[in-house]
């Protein structure tokens, strides 16, 4: 059950309110963000509390931040425990961009450079700190906590101590032992997959049963999944990546040469592609990483079964070329698409002989517990990549979450709605085969068998002399497992049994067979048709809304990648996409409105601030266009309070309060560990907000006048022609606290009468 940040804290109170306070300044100053995505207010107060806490949370809704934002507002060290390297890296990386003290310890250091590392976590140096499961308990890293007071342990990935889970890991059970040594530390276990069944597995394993539980929605709204034929899909594939022009995917294949094959198939037709596996040796899977989340490499082509965590914000599409091993698996890939909350497409190469060759697999493993298992789970993938039903509601069914529809088609099937036809005289096959087959075999030999198979158990059984026999063979074999699914589904017959699935005919398939009643059913779709394989090949999917100013958007692209070369680190590392797009849209000209875009928080502001706004300014003098303020996205309301535009928020109320004690810029800046020009902005935003700010203490009287007849010379939009004008001697704080005085004094306009 997950509990309410009122039902948790009770009646407000001076406390309360401080806390509330402290919990939103350190939201927006280093993360940038002004509210809170579902559950995330929720989780963070929990954590606070040192109540251990379960969350379910999909890929994309946040997880990170519930355990990242306690770990800067509590005193101790978080460490985070991760089975993906390339994760660790990604993450710290963000983090360390936020000036966030954060490090991992992991395979991929040397021992000088781990020992330097180990040396800060003991000195408490270091408040978020990345370890795999493996290393953490080993015993000298154990020794290493024990003199260093830990506050939360977070377990990313958790469903991997489940043996029920997609991606068990037996590293993960030694975690078990975490309470026993760690008593007074919070416990938190964090995935984005896990079936009910894996749930209460994960809380009994880790000792999880009285913790707060929260479950967010698998939803991922902005995803498109699309079904498409594996006949000619070389062809397809390389046509939707040429429409896609630029955007950043991860194609997952099943085999190691067959990531290697496909790379350097597309490298040859001119699509900047890399393989990318577990056989790799460290540095160059390392190196094509880096190359693929800077933007340098376009697609990845990664294994089914090796998890790339990455932590790509702007993934456009995820295609899988072959037939994942079951929902989880496929939910988790597929999901590592569009976690900026941006369409995004996942997009499956479907073939039955796929599933055939998975099969093989399952019967080389060594128990029948195992081999159930797998089979159940392939089974469930094969018929979701089969089904003529809406693919997010059968997805989200998987998970036990109900689907009530959205305005627009969210898969290939709601975007063109299956027909239903007469299967009468096939329905008619069907039953009669499974009859005649004395109701003791699964689909593929009645299937078999109807197509006049001569397979050798067909043969050694005899039923190669059955009336039936071969009277279904002008239908595929896809086209006879679509009915299968269809028949099951509408009654007409049921599965028995655990490993082999034996069909049987309910009431109502027996009273079909023998009354000749009328049957119609869902046409099967375009994918399990020969005859019209290729016709999805050119059918559009999801695309991003119409971008405003799309040179604009381009020239920021541009420019954050150059930013980021120069950094050495990932392009979203300095701003997301979903920044660039609001900064095109909106066209801020000063650092107060660049601080009102989601995900700009003031070491961001500070450290790239200035040159995205003179990247605009010079796009706006250029074109002509203005830049429509009251556009600009609005402070979101939060559960604590909301930032209105005649109150400014706590954090410049504390500067202004300093600022009122007498303290100068300077002395404020190392008091509030913030940089000068963050206190000159808070100044500003304060001014703005029709707060009074001696600004003599800031910009001399003969200083004034000349930046004020400057801007009546050139206009108060942009402080850069400003600055041109007056010289050398000035500086941009100086400039915008004088335009906010000015603009302050300026009485509002009265609307002209009509």
């Amino acid at each position: 059950m997950i509990e309410r940040a009122g039902e948790i804290l009770g009646p407000r109170s001076a406390d309360a309110e401080a806390a509330t306070g402290r919990i939103m300044a350190r939201l927006k100053a280093t993360f940038g963000y002004a509210s809170f995505r579902p559950l995330q207010e929720d989780i963070v107060r929990a954590v606070l509390r040192g109540q251990d806490v379960f969350v379910l949370m999909p890929t994309g809704g946040g997880k990170s931040l519930c355990y990242q934002l306690p770990a800067l507002l509590r005193d101790g060290l978080t460490v985070v425990v991760s089975p993906l390297i390339a994760l660790m890296k990604d993450q710290v990386d963000s983090l360390q961009a936020l000036g966030v003290a954060a490090t991992f310890v992991n395979s991929s250091l040397d021992s000088s450079e781990i020992g330097r590392r180990q040396a800060a976590v003991a000195r408490g140096a270091v408040k978020l700190l990345y370890v795999a499961p493996e290393r953490l308990m080993t015993p000298g890293f154990l020794h290493l906590l024990s003199s260093t007071p830990v506050a939360l342990f977070a377990i990313d990935e958790a469903h991997c101590i489940s043996e029920w889970g997609h991606d068990f890991r037996p590293e993960y059970r030694q975690l078990t032992r975490l309470r026993e040594i760690f008593p007074a530390a919070t416990l938190g276990a964090f995935t984005a997959t896990a079936t009910t069944r894996v749930q209460a597995d994960i809380k009994v394993q880790l000792g999880l049963q009285h913790a707060a539980s929260f479950r967010g929605s698998f939803n991922r709204s902005n995803l498109f999944y699309e079904v498409r034929p594996k006949h000619g899909a070389y062809d397809q594939l390389v046509a939707y990546l040429r429409e896609r022009g630029p955007a950043s995917g991860i194609v997952y294949c099943q085999t190691r040469a067959r990531t290697e094959l496909l790379a350097a198939q597309l490298g040859d037709d001119g699509i900047s592609a890399a393989a990318y596996h577990a056989g790799l040796e460290n540095d160059e899977r390392r190196r094509r990483q880096e190359a693929f989340i800077r933007d340098d490499t376009q697609i990845i082509v990664a294994t089914i079964a090796f998890g790339m965590g990455i932590d790509k914000p702007d993934v456009r599409f995820v295609v899988h070329y072959d037939l994942p091993k079951n929902l989880e698996g496929y939910y988790q890939e597929s999901g590592r698409a569009g976690r900026d909350g941006e369409p995004s497409d996942c997009i499956l190469f479907y073939s039955a002989g796929d599933a055939v060759k998975y099969r093989r697999y399952i019967d080389e493993k060594p128990s029948q517990a195992e081999r159930q298992v797998a089979l159940q789970q392939l089974r469930q993938m094969d018929d979701w990549a089969a089904s003529v039903t809406c693919r997010r509601r059968a997805l989200l069914a998987y998970f036990d979450e109900s689907f009530d529809g959205q305005p627009d088609p969210c898969c290939d099937i709601c975007r063109a709605p299956v027909a239903v036809v007469d299967y009468t005289l096939p329905t008619q096959m069907f039953l009669s085969c499974v009859k005649r087959t004395g109701e003791r075999f699964g689909a593929a030999h009645v299937i078999n068998v109807l197509r006049g198979s001569r397979a050798e158990r067909v043969l050694r059984l005899g039923h190669d002399k059955l009336s039936t026999y071969g009277i279904g063979r002008d239908r595929p074999t896809q086209e006879w497992r679509h009915l299968t699914r269809e028949l099951l589904r509408a009654g007409y017959a049921r599965e028995d049994g655990d490993e082999f699935k034996v069909i049987k005919l309910t009431e109502r398939g027996l009273a079909a067979l023998l009354q000749r009643e009328h049957v119609m059913l869902a046409a099967p779709p375009a994918h399990l048709v020969a005859a019209t394989a290729t016709s999805t090949s050119a059918a559009a999917t999801t695309a991003s809304p119409p971008q405003p100013h799309p040179e604009l958007f381009d020239r920021l692209r541009t420019l954050r990648k150059r930013l980021a070369d120069e950094r050495g680190v990932p392009p979203y590392v300095v701003f997301h996409d979903t920044a660039l797009r609001s900064m095109a849209a909106s066209l801020p000209t000063s650092r107060s409105h660049l601080l009102r875009i989601q995900g700009i928080g003031e070491r961001k502001a500070d450290d790239h601030g200035e040159i995205f706004l003179a990247c605009i300014a010079d796009y706006l003098r250029e074109t002509g266009a203005q830049p429509e303020v009251l556009e600009l996205a609005p402070i979101a309301e939060t559960s604590a309070r909301r930032a209105r535009a005649d109150g400014p928020s706590l954090t410049v109320l504390a500067t202004l309060s300093l600022f009122n004690q007498g303290r100068n810029v300077e002395e404020i800046a190392t008091e509030r560990g913030l940089s000068s020009r963050t206190v000159e902005g808070h100044l500003v935003e304060a001014i703005d907000a029709g707060k009074d700010v001696e600004i003599e203490r800031l910009v001399p009287q003969e200083k004034q006048r000349a930046i004020e007849a400057a801007i009546e010379e050139v206009g108060a939009p942009l402080l850069k022609p400003i600055m041109e004008r007056l010289g050398d001697g000035y500086t941009y704080g100086e400039l915008a606290l004088v335009r906010a005085a000015m603009m302050r004094a300026q009485p509002l306009s009265e609307p002209e009468a009509e």
